[in-house]
């Protein structure tokens, strides 16, 4: 009788430390969305204030769980609102013209 060895297939040994990297649990995750789906029950039963509460402390632990997104559209903030303001000056001003085209017509029209 031969004994054989068996060798491992290459895909089996490559898979082996995949597995044990896992990720760790996202716990504050799955505590924002658990706080969120809590929320959206009460409010939908009639709770308002404590829909109110448990959505404002989902969306914070959420909001707690995106540090870089948060930060990223804190900075991005200044820009949006510079733009914002210019489209205002531009309404402002189209607005201004308007009301004096319609003085100007209203006293051609009141002659």
């Amino acid at each position: 009788m031969v004994v054989v060895p068996l060798s491992k297939p290459d895909y089996e040994s490559a898979m082996t430390p995949e597995a044990e990297k896992s990720e760790s649990m996202n716990w504050i995750g799955f505590a924002a969305g658990g706080t969120l789906v809590a929320a959206g029950l009460l409010l939908l039963v009639g709770e308002r204030r404590a829909g109110m509460v448990a959505a404002a402390s989902g969306t914070a632990l959420a909001m707690l769980n995106e540090k870089e997104t948060l930060l990223s559209w804190w900075n991005a903030m200044p820009g949006y609102i510079e733009q914002v303001q210019r489209v205002l000056n531009q309404v402002q001003t189209t607005v201004d013209d308007v009301d004096a085209k319609r003085e100007a017509l209203h006293r051609v029209l009141a002659r």
